[in-house]
């Protein structure tokens, strides 16, 4: 590619299109002005990247360096210089700890000799790594295009400044050929994406007209919400120890109801820029839709990490659900946790429902759980009374059963009298449409 940096922030290091997703054993070093890093290196951990050191300058950021010019040279240097046994021999990414600009982006990648990827960059790599289905790696694409034009657009922006060497000199042309080729593709993605989002609408149209109560996974990226939806369901889903192991919808029954629909997706995280959310939009509406939602936060974590992640949810979940939303908060791995009572607390400080503690390996706290889901979605069980079948005809009470199994969950049958949890109106509905064939005790 024409008049690019030796490695294109954003691009994997290689030319546009051409994305890496094996990382496994690379190293990096983390630049950071000011927060805590170490989110950063987990990140980059679950990628099989070891961060070596972390840099750190004081002051505020550089608008077009993020660190000073002097200090990135010596940086630079450093990696040039690299030997056998030096701390730093083998790193070929630094990473930023902040949402660069285009404009810091090139002007660093413009000094450094390796990779150079901020969050932004970070999150697209990490999540070419763990896009399985068409519908995540669509998003994908979406997102890393969205970001690769951005500092496409910077570098053809520096090409074409100053004196112009005519159509098609100096490299500028064929920056804009590129550009024009990532807008082309862009828009036929956008469009798969848009038939994706109407099929998936159209799905739960139907799961709305069949009845069935959707319940929502959410929270912040590995606080153990596939586990949950493991325990809840018994469907198989990936299951790890790591962030973002979860990119795109996964739906499954509630093994205590059937007529209770659990979909699974991607977590939050702090400081991510809604424009990579927004290629995720369509994926986490699935959650933020639905009868009931579940925030699900880890109790082992330090307090302070426990209280910045709860605000994040809590945050996202408001700023892109309905506000009317039903919502539940669960705290998980309380069989690990800290300090559950101050946990306790913290959930109810920063606004949300009182938590339900769980451990989906111990299984402490499920059985509660699953009785107030089913509580919240259909109340208290009723008992209902079906009368023999007239002797001018009818339906026959195991057709009048089957009805009660078709509005909700059919707790006990003792002979005639059923018990039964459903909600009031699809219970009257059936009493009125069944003329005096059932009734309430």
């Amino acid at each position: 590619m024409v008049g690019l940096p030796r490695a294109l922030s954003g691009a994997g290091g290689v030319d546009l299109g051409e994305g890496r997703t094996d990382h496994e054993g690379r190293k990096a070093i983390i630049l950071y002005r000011d927060g805590d890093p170490s989110e950063l290196e987990a990140l980059l951990l679950s990628m099989g990247i070891t961060s070596v050191e972390r840099i750190h300058q004081s002051g505020g950021a550089d608008p077009r360096w993020y660190f000073g010019k002097g200090r990135l040279q010596d940086v630079a240097d450093e990696l040039e210089s690299t030997h056998a046994g030096h701390l730093w021999n083998g790193v070929d990414i630094v990473v930023l700890h902040c949402n660069a600009t285009p404009r810091q982006l090139v002007a660093i990648s413009e000094i450094i000799t390796v990779e150079v990827w901020d969050r932004v960059r970070l999150l697209l790599n990490l999540f070419m790594n763990h896009a399985n289905s068409v519908e995540a790696r669509t998003q994908v694409r979406i997102a890393r295009l969205q970001a690769d034009r951005t500092v496409l657009r910077e570098l053809s922006s520096k090409k074409t400044s100053g004196e112009r060497a005519g159509y098609g000199g100096g490299g500028a042309q064929a920056l804009q050929d590129v550009l024009s080729t990532v807008n082309r593709e862009l828009v036929a993605l956008r469009k798969r994406q848009s038939r994706h989002v109407k099929a998936q609408t159209e799905r739960r149209r139907q799961r709305v007209r069949t009845g069935a109560k959707i319940l929502g996974l959410a929270g912040y990226t590995n606080a153990g919400k596939s586990s949950l939806f493991l325990a809840l369901s018994g469907k198989e889903v990936l299951v790890e120890d790591k962030l973002f192991s979860t990119l795109e919808t996964t739906l499954g029954r509630m093994r205590a109801s059937p007529r209770v629909l659990i979909t699974d997706t991607i977590g939050f995280i702090d400081e991510i820029p809604s424009q990579l959310l927004d290629a995720f939009r369509s994926t986490l509406s699935e959650s933020l839709e639905c009868d009931l939602l579940l925030i699900i936060t880890d109790s082992s974590d330090p307090i302070d990490e426990l209280e910045r992640k709860l605000l994040t949810t809590r945050r996202e979940v408001l700023d892109r659900g309905d506000s009317e939303l039903d919502i539940m908060t669960v705290l998980s791995k309380s069989d690990i946790a800290h300090d559950l009572s101050q946990a306790c607390e913290l959930v109810i400080s920063v606004g949300l429902p009182e938590a339900i503690c769980i451990s989906t390996h111990s299984g402490e706290g499920l059985e509660l759980l699953e009785e107030r889901i089913l509580s919240e979605l259909f109340g208290s069980p009723s008992i209902v009374i079906i009368s023999e079948t007239p002797p001018d005809g009818g339906r026959a009470v195991p057709a009048l059963i089957a009805d009660l199994h078709n509005i909700g969950q059919v707790l006990k049958i003792d002979e005639r009298e059923i018990h039964i949890r459903c909600t009031d109106g699809d219970l009257a509905k059936l009493i009125a449409q069944r003329k005096g064939r059932i009734r309430l005790k």
